[in-house]
């Protein structure tokens, strides 16, 4: 039995460094943007994400600080 093929997923990643605590991603897209408990922004744990709903809230950010990254789940 052969090991299953890796599966490519894009996340939505917030640089913390850079994030305004605007919550303009969570007022677009609340099914991934949310406030955690100690007051940052951060991203849902999601099989997938919407993309447009993503894209909007990486334009839309002010400080540009939401991007894809790629993840290979085995």
């Amino acid at each position: 039995m052969s090991d299953p093929e890796p599966i490519m997923k894009r996340v939505p990643e917030i640089d913390l460094s850079s994030c305004t605590l605007c919550e303009g991603c969570q007022a677009l897209c609340p099914e991934v943007f949310r406030l955690n408990p100690a007051g940052y922004m951060e991203v849902a744990e999601l099989d997938e994400y919407p993309e447009d709903c993503v894209q909007e809230a990486m334009i839309k950010c002010p400080a540009g600080c939401i991007a894809w990254t790629q993840w290979i789940r085995k």
